[in-house]
């Protein structure tokens, strides 16, 4: 069974890190896409930072500048260094993967919870 597992979320004061960690297990086709997204209550998700194949990131503007994402291809691993938090950070992080092979198609993972206090 084709898994997203993702960790890394937490409490942390305004202006603080994170660093957040997703992997796909259970297939050895790589992903094009693998990236985050977040969810903040009352809102609609919205793409924070993706990676196409291996070195095409895209970032929200809103992240640009204080998050970084990186990928490990060879191994369906994707990190997001959250640096310079701000309070309006704050929601479900959640990681995607997208599969063009393997008829694996979108995934998911259940999300991991990032506040950031002011």
């Amino acid at each position: 069974q084709v898994q997203v597992v993702e960790s890394g979320g937490g409490l942390v004061q305004a202006g603080g890190s994170l660093r957040l960690s997703c992997s796909v297990s259970g297939t050895l086709f790589g992903a094009k896409t693998m990236g985050w997204y977040r969810q903040a209550p009352g809102k609609q998700r919205e793409l924070v930072a993706r990676v196409i194949n291996e070195d095409i990131t895209n970032y929200s503007d809103f992240v640009k500048g204080r998050f970084t994402i990186s990928r490990l291809h060879t191994k369906n691993t994707v990190y997001l260094q959250m640096n310079s938090l701000k309070p309006e950070d704050t929601g479900a992080y959640y990681c995607n993967a997208q599969f063009i092979v393997g008829r694996i198609g979108d995934l998911w993972g259940q999300g991991t919870q990032v506040t950031v206090s002011s």
